[in-house]
């Protein structure tokens, strides 16, 4: 493995941001009939917005490869690493629009993100940029060839002492980095123009619907996999005022799970972003993960396949730049909503003590965990707060952000109820655990059955209603952010 030499797989982080705070000494940043500035120590500079360009776009990117000895996510087993492919990185992008608002996303090339590192990495950003909630996004490609972060997955690994300390030292370390990339992004402000367009790509397929181990043989006979897909790629192109390629934000639903080697790695989409930068030198690529939470890239499992599909989605990302794209005008909009998923029944002493004292895992150490908790006097609730987001940029872009590893009917359900121009980012900002339809609920399955415990809540299973819930709140924000005719579903 060691023979390998590849550029570096960056983390995409691309916040979009209001500031409140006005002072001689700070950046505008804001609705210009209300100059709001960013403290001038953190040296960002103020660009001037032509007329025709409308936007200002900036790019801030920082290496985050461990450099202790971490374990890899993923899998539930202990991962030592054993060397690396390429560089794990986080990518910020920071839009302004005309009117002086301004907002940024966040991607990294991790497998989670717990509340714990989302809400302090949030903090840091807000105290240093006064970006409020609503307008930063913080993504993750759910990667399994990147690092354990902190509580996420917190029961799922036989970690010991020292390895919980090396992931608290990884991944403070990682945070600044991401607040730092951030700075980075509204320091190097430039004006630009944005398009947008959508591609395809075929390697996802629905794992609940075709046995990996019955892949091959499909594809051999040229049978059709079975199951609901995304197979669209949505292309954000930033470019200078002479067309100059700036960077490229695309995304796709599938597990990023070809590999599971205990090598650091993006997997495809670290391969497609590579092949990206390449091909366009100077330009950032950055990946969000889609609703991809019942996709798999299959079949898989050798570096072959991996670097194979990174190049399947290169390839339609630039068949898309290639071709003429949708120029995007207008304002940016947001809006942020934690929404209560209630659970169908918490964790009780009486059924977890069978558990405890059962075979060694995942289980075993979350109903230990659990235990413990109750013994000591914690009144469990009764929901989880779920975050959901909504970014209008322009007239013609709606992103609509919801956390958790979802499943691939919602983003063809808000794609079909908000029409053309509607993106759908899972896996933001933070893990918490498969989302599943009312239809996979109803079905079970891997991703519809009783899974909380791997994830670490007092429950087994959300109550039914979890479609309903999140449905709702994306309609309520989207109302905030732009008028809509919804379409009947």
């Amino acid at each position: 493995m060691n023979n390998y030499s590849f550029p570096g797989i960056r983390f995409v982080v691309f916040f979009l941001i209001t500031v409140t705070a006005a002072s001689q000494n700070y950046l505008k940043c804001a609705d210009r009939s209300d100059v709001r500035f960013v403290k001038s120590n953190e040296n960002f500079n103020a660009v001037n917005i032509d007329e025709e360009t409308e936007w200002e776009v900036g790019f801030g990117r920082r290496i985050i490869t461990p450099q202790n000895q971490v374990w890899l996510a993923g899998y539930g087993t202990k991962r030592a690493p054993e060397g690396k492919i390429h560089d794990l990185w986080v990518k910020v992008m920071a839009i302004k629009d005309a009117k002086g608002r301004c907002v940024v996303m966040a991607t990294t090339d991790h497998m989670g993100m717990s509340r714990t590192v989302y809400d302090r990495i949030f903090s840091e950003v807000n105290r240093r940029f006064k970006i409020k909630r609503t307008d930063f996004m913080l993504t993750f490609s759910h990667n399994h060839c990147g690092p354990c972060i902190v509580d996420d997955l917190v029961d799922y690994y036989p970690s010991d002492e020292e390895q919980r300390g090396l992931v608290e030292e990884y991944t403070r370390w990682m945070e600044q980095q991401v607040s730092d990339a951030v700075g980075d992004a509204l320091t190097n402000l430039e004006a630009s123009k944005i398009y947008m367009g959508e591609g395809i790509c075929t390697f996802a397929v629905n794992r609940r619907e075709n046995p990996e181990a019955e892949v091959p043989q499909m594809i051999a006979e040229g049978r059709p996999f079975k199951g609901a897909v995304d197979h669209y790629v949505p292309v954000l192109a930033i470019k200078s005022p002479e067309d100059e390629l700036r960077g490229i934000l695309f995304g796709y639903a599938c597990h990023p799970t070809t590999l599971s080697f205990n090598y650091w790695c993006g997997d495809f989409p670290g391969f497609a972003q590579i092949n990206l930068e390449e091909r366009y030198s100077g330009a950032n690529a950055m990946f969000f993960n889609a609703c991809g939470a019942d996709q798999n890239p299959l079949p898989r499992r050798t570096l072959e396949l991996c670097e194979n599909y990174g190049s399947m989605l290169s390839d339609a990302v630039e068949d898309v730049l290639k071709r003429p794209m949708t120029p995007v005008s207008g304002e940016i909009r947001t809006a942020f909503k934690f929404v209560d998923l209630y659970y169908e029944e918490l964790v009780t002493r009486e059924k977890l003590a069978p558990i405890a004292a059962g075979k060694p895992g995942v289980q075993q150490r979350w109903a230990q965990r659990m235990i413990k908790l109750i013994d000591e006097g914690t009144v469990f609730s009764k929901s989880y707060e779920y975050p959901v987001q909504t970014w209008s940029i322009g007239r013609d872009l709606l992103l609509i952000a919801i956390g958790g590893e979802s499943v691939v009917d919602y983003s063809l359900m808000f794609k079909n109820i908000y029409g053309e121009g509607t993106w759908v980012c899972g896996y933001t900002n933070e893990m918490i655990s498969y989302i599943p339809s009312r239809r996979v609920w109803e079905e079970g399955g891997y991703e519809g059955r009783p899974h909380l415990d791997e994830y670490g809540h007092p429950a087994w299973r959300w109550r039914g209603d979890v479609e309903d819930r999140i449905s709702e709140t994306v309609r309520q924000l989207v109302r905030k952010v732009r008028k809509v005719k919804v379409r009947n579903h």
